[in-house]
């Protein structure tokens, strides 16, 4: 008998896994359990199977009880896969375990399948992600390149749709994802209101990118280390090859090969970097409006800085800064 209702409702089953984070599992059961027709008709039903029901442990002090086992996939029209703590133990080899690729084998051909933050590595493993591109959270972006060359992994975006399977990042991104498939089984409006209610942003692009945050240091040791250490420093004011050169006592030709070889970029890349990371910096932790930011970091004009950091996050500094603060700034 199923155990899913047969009133029509699209079937979400969440997979869940020893070690897995409740926020997760929260995320998924809250924005799809709140999206309602204009009718006031539920649009989804939603329940929690993992392969071997009972008792789960979490990454918190509580246990979950699951009472539902894999057979709740043959059912499902979604199947959402979240992170488990053990994600993040070092990997060994990218196959995946027996209980799990039997699970996978009960799913009905063409259902949607989705992961959030790290498990992206089980969809991965289980083959669903081979020649398609997917993200995960940025820390793991190599891991799961390394261990699965098939597959196309963009570190930098929020989430990814190929087909019918989805990827997200970290764990709030997973909000995102899941208000991407509301929105597009059931238009705008239904996404949005479920936003509203859950007070969260209605729309934020797949390809807006994570917000890595980018230690800003320099080895003052290295060739180029001196010149890096005297740019950090100086950064609110124009700097030119020939000054970087001259901080590190070489030529300019020199200069550009050194700089290639220690930061894996070119002198005028590594620049904009440092200062889109000191304007983050700044939107983050500060009051200041975009035209003394833009100066502070080396950019000159509050134009040339927005067009700079909507190239590197894919956003405005009002949309960066209220992300972070809840606040606009004064464009």
């Amino acid at each position: 008998m199923s155990v899913f209702a047969s009133d029509g409702r699209h079937r979400v089953a969440v997979l869940v896994r020893h070690g897995l984070l409740p926020m997760e599992l929260g995320i998924v059961h809250r924005l799809f359990g709140q999206a309602v027709s204009a009718q006031g008709k539920r649009l989804y039903e939603v329940l929690t199977c993992t392969v071997q029901p009972g008792e789960l442990r979490t990454d918190t002090d509580v246990t979950v009880n699951v009472s539902h086992g894999p057979e709740l996939l043959a059912e499902a029209d979604t199947v959402v896969v979240p992170a488990s703590d053990e994600d993040y133990e070092p990997r060994a080899a990218p196959h995946l375990p027996a209980v799990l690729a039997e699970a996978f084998g009960r799913m009905r051909p063409g259902t949607r399948l989705a992961s959030i933050c790290t498990g992206s590595f089980v969809l991965a493993a289980a083959g669903f992600l081979d020649g398609r591109r997917a993200t995960t959270h940025w820390r793991s972006a190599d891991d799961l390149a390394r261990l699965h060359p098939s597959v196309d992994v963009d570190p930098d975006v929020l989430y990814t749709e190929d087909g019918n399977v989805l990827t997200s990042a970290g764990v709030a991104s997973g909000i995102d994802l899941c208000l991407h498939m509301i929105r597009g089984d059931h238009g705008a409006a239904v996404a949005a209101e479920v936003a509203r209610s859950t007070v969260v942003p209605p729309h934020r692009e797949g390809g807006q990118a994570q917000f890595i945050r980018r230690p800003v240091t320099a080895d003052p040791a290295s060739a180029t280390g001196p010149a890096r250490v005297w740019a950090l420093e100086h950064l609110g004011r124009r700097i030119s090859l020939g000054d970087l050169a001259d901080r590190a006592a070489m030529s300019t030709r020199t200069l550009s090969r050194r700089f290639c070889e220690e930061t894996g970029l070119t002198p005028v890349q590594w620049l904009t970097r440092q200062r889109i990371d000191r304007a983050r910096q700044l939107l983050e932790e500060t009051d200041l409006a975009v035209d003394r930011i833009a100066s502070d970091a080396g950019f000159g004009t509050s134009a040339s800085f927005r067009m700079h950091l909507h190239e590197a996050l894919g956003v405005s500094p009002s949309a960066y800064r209220a992300t972070f603060r809840g606040s606009e700034v004064a464009e």
